[in-house]
C-alpha cells in the first residue's frame, strides 16, 4: 500500500516525501480531531466499576 501511495505522489523524491509527510500529518489530525472525539462516548473507560472489599 505505501509503495503504491509513493509512486503515485507527483515528483522527485524532495517533493514525494514533504507530500508523504503531510498526508501522515493530515491523517493523523483527522484521527484526533475528529475520529476519536466522535469515538470517545462509545468506550467503556469511563464506567470502571471498583468495588471495595
Amino acid at each position: 500500500m505505501y509503495a503504491w501511495i509513493w509512486r503515485h505522489l507527483p515528483g522527485p523524491v524532495g517533493a514525494k516525501l514533504l507530500l508523504a509527510v503531510v498526508l501522515v500529518l493530515a491523517v493523523v489530525a483527522l484521527l484526533l480531531f475528529v475520529v476519536f472525539p466522535w469515538l470517545e462516548p462509545l468506550l467503556p473507560f469511563n464506567r470502571v466499576s471498583v468495588t471495595g472489599g
